[in-house]
């Protein structure tokens, strides 16, 4: 562990260009280009083995050690968001409208980084290392999965991610058995009323009006029909009524999404959302689309992995506190991935000491302690060299 964390620190100026480089060029979900290109040839010069296009934009490299065991995967996504960047910072992103604002270009860096120091040991390494380099998480259906049916797990035994957590302090690692992250569904609708003159509302059938009834008594499902001792989120992020201000509007647009961590809540969620819509509706006589689509399911750390990380990580150079976090509702599709083989996923924290409060994920202002990628790098390179080095003396 000396030697990988040795290279490691050797290492992070190379890892903070990285990151910086790729902050500076984002690009968004399933509209990756060079970034993969840049990440295939990274491992090109290491030596892997390098697989492009994978389930689409993926990126898959494998480095073989010098000695039979197992295989070990790592994964890190490297897709961006549609924001304009607000940061004032020598990186800020030079694409307009695009922007790494939930630390992908760190996890990217992240793992090339410890790909490179993993590398120059692979004279002592027992079994495999398999480099996961996933498109387009931010946006269902995701890379994950098509990328699960395109091989990417194949001869894997087991599999360790990370993502780095501004609102948490740097030096906090958060871990969690079983449902860590919430399932991500999407909720579209269109209420169809009647449109007319905003003097005359009695020759109408106001879809504004019903559309915001219906928001309010759709949160009632959350309050009233779901087990209080259960979890669920649903937020209305788009209503669009495009109308002249005399005008009543014949058609509310409405998407929203909703989060659950138990299969019968979900269903139940599902169900109950087109009953408060039907009804709305029907009290004024007006019609409605209504399209449910389930996005990633929960992610559910499986135990043995995840007591494994939790140990391990308590004895990284820079971890302060390793916290059994609560569930996050917010979703992930490394869900795809701990579905096929056993595996864990983890925070890292990432907030600066001198921040009183960190701009959230997905804003405008986000960013992060680039220091996290090297508590990062020392935890999954950890759990990569003592699973392997544990399975094989099982083996003996």
């Amino acid at each position: 562990m000396e030697k990988l964390f040795a290279l490691l620190d050797d290492g992070y100026e190379e890892m903070v260009a990285i990151r910086r480089h790729l902050h500076q060029y984002p690009e968004i979900s399933f509209e990756e280009v060079e970034t993969p290109a840049y990440i295939a040839a990274f491992h090109r010069a290491l030596g892997h083995e390098v697989r492009e296009q994978v389930g689409g934009r993926g990126v898959v490299a494998t480095l073989r050690g010098a000695k039979t065991g197992q295989t070990v995967a790592l994964r890190a996504d490297f897709d961006a968001l549609a924001i304009q960047e607000e940061n004032d910072v020598p990186y800020k992103s030079l694409i307009d409208g695009k922007m790494h604002a939930c630390g992908h270009d760190g996890h990217t860096a992240t793992l090339l980084g410890l790909a490179k120091a993993l590398n120059a040991m692979k004279d002592d390494l027992v079994g495999n290392v398999v480099f996961i380099h996933q498109h387009a998480e931010e946006v269902a259906p995701g890379g994950a999965k098509p990328m699960i049916e395109d091989g990417c797990l194949d001869g894997v035994d087991v599999i360790f991610g990370t993502h780095l957590w501004a609102p948490t302090p740097l030096g906090d690692i958060l871990v969690r058995e079983g449902a860590i992250m919430a399932a991500a569904d999407k909720a579209e609708i269109l209420i169809q009323g009647k449109g007319g003159h905003g003097a005359e509302p009695h020759h109408s059938i106001d879809a504004v009006v019903l559309a915001s009834q219906f928001v309010i008594n759709a949160q009632q499902l959350v309050a009233r029909r779901i087990d209080p001792l259960k979890s669920a989120v649903l937020t209305i992020g788009h209503f669009e009524a495009i109308n002249p201000f005399n005008v009543i509007a014949e058609r509310v647009a409405l998407t929203g999404t909703v989060r659950t961590f138990e299969e019968q809540v979900r269903t139940q969620m599902e169900q109950e959302l087109e009953a408060v819509l039907k009804a709305t509706c029907l009290a004024f006589g007006a019609s409605y689309e209504y399209r449910y689509t389930r996005g990633y399911p929960p992610v559910y750390n499986h135990a043995n992995e995840t007591q494994f990380v939790a140990q391990l990580a308590a004895e990284i150079p820079g971890v302060e506190n390793v916290i059994t976090c609560s569930p996050f509702m917010i979703g992930e599709d490394f869900a795809y991935y701990l579905e096929q083989v056993p595996g864990a996923f983890f925070f890292t924290g990432a907030k600066k000491p001198e921040w009183q409060t960190a701009y959230p994920h997905h804003h405008a202002r986000f960013d992060f302690d680039e220091r996290a990628m090297l508590i990062a790098a020392k935890t999954l390179g950890k759990a990569t060299l003592q699973y392997l080095q544990k399975i094989s003396e099982e083996n003996e």
